[in-house]
């Protein structure tokens, strides 16, 4: 909170910030709700809430003043004329036109700005993480690895996708996960070239790949995490793809660091896959920042051609996917340092066969 009423007061002393996210509301008041105003400017923070969470916000939210709603765009308009507000960042990416449009009503002397002002003050402050959201990140990741563990002694041949899936949901909730990063990816067989496939009711077979990406929540933070594993033997192919990912994969976790760009990270992992002929099957970026949210600023990609960060946390996930034939990705959580990253995924990634 302080870093971003520090960002208002660069701007000026009449700029406020206005933040209707869920995310970004628990990620400045350490409390999560889904619904509520959290207003902001150099000075004052207040986070306006209805009668379902007034009372555990008064004792829980950190660094601003609690407020009841009643009237919501009222006491926003009030508040921001105390704060002799003249210029008011919204998140452009996140407010609904319905929103906008009540702000408008009530905002009527206020420069209220829809750029990505706001959005990349917020991107910036999140993606580099203190040492408690770390702790918090790597008690999740912990739960991830061990439930890994737990699903090589689980999975036989005969479970539908839709089994092994549960059991992963499951193990993670009943070993002290507080919620799923996202909805589990649990599929085999011809189903592993896709790289968001849904886990259905195909059986497990001998000879197939299976590939796991899941993770966990601690503290409002996610972990992710993906490992391909095969079933009963793997052919000579598989066996090479497969290589070829876990090679990419070191080699970004190995050249990781801080000032390179989210364009130069990508070719970490992509250079290796392209060299070894499998280019054109590497249909995603190779990661993406992780933290109140499984997908933040930055991304490993062609597209990010910003400096990487100290403290920012990063996922390393190349793939091959081979239509009509199988995938394999393979994916660990990396902190961004100034020589290098730490990885937090202590899973083994050498060819697993069940």
């Amino acid at each position: 909170m302080k870093n971003l009423q520090k960002k208002l007061g660069e701007l000026g002393e009449n700029y406020a910030a206005l933040i209707v996210s869920p995310e970004n509301r628990r990620y400045f008041t350490k409390f999560p709700s889904s619904d509520g105003f959290l207003v902001v400017n150099s000075e004052k923070a207040v986070f306006i809430t209805d009668g379902r969470y007034i009372e555990a916000a008064g004792n829980t939210a950190k660094d601003c003043e609690v407020v009841l709603q009643k009237k919501a765009f009222a006491q926003i308009a009030e508040l921001l004329e105390n704060m002799k507000c003249g210029h008011l960042l919204v998140e452009s990416s996140r407010m609904t036109l319905d929103l906008y449009n009540s702000l408008k009503g009530v905002a009527k002397n206020i420069a209220v700005h829809t750029d990505t002002s706001l959005d990349t003050i917020i991107n910036g402050l999140r993606s580099v993480k203190t040492s408690e959201e770390i702790e918090f990140i790597e008690a999740a990741q912990k739960i991830t690895d061990e439930t890994f563990s737990h699903m090589c002694n689980f999975i036989k041949p005969g479970m539908t996708e839709r089994e092994i899936g549960l059991e992963l949901d499951f193990y993670m909730l009943s070993h002290g996960g507080e919620a799923l990063s996202f909805e589990t990816i649990a599929v085999s067989g011809k189903n592993t070239s896709l790289p968001h496939g849904v886990p259905g009711d195909k059986k497990i077979e001998k000879g197939d790949f299976v590939t796991l990406d899941f993770g966990t929540v601690i503290g409002g933070y996610h972990s992710d995490m993906t490992r391909t594993v095969a079933i009963g033997f793997a052919t000579d192919e598989m066996k090479e793809v497969y290589e070829t990912v876990r090679l990419a994969q070191e080699n970004g976790i190995r050249g990781l660091k801080a000032g390179l760009t989210g364009i130069e990270g990508d070719a970490l992992t992509r250079s290796v896959i392209t060299e070894r002929g499998y280019g054109e099957y590497f249909t995603h970026s190779t990661g993406h920042g992780v933290g109140v949210e499984i997908h933040e600023y930055p991304t490993l990609s062609f597209s990010n051609d910003k400096p990487l960060l100290p403290g920012q946390i990063v996922t390393v996930e190349p793939g091959i996917y081979i239509p009509g034939k199988f995938g394999v990705r393979i994916e660990d959580m990396a902190v961004i340092t100034e020589t290098g990253c730490i990885d937090l995924t202590h899973s083994p990634k050498e060819l697993i066969i069940l």
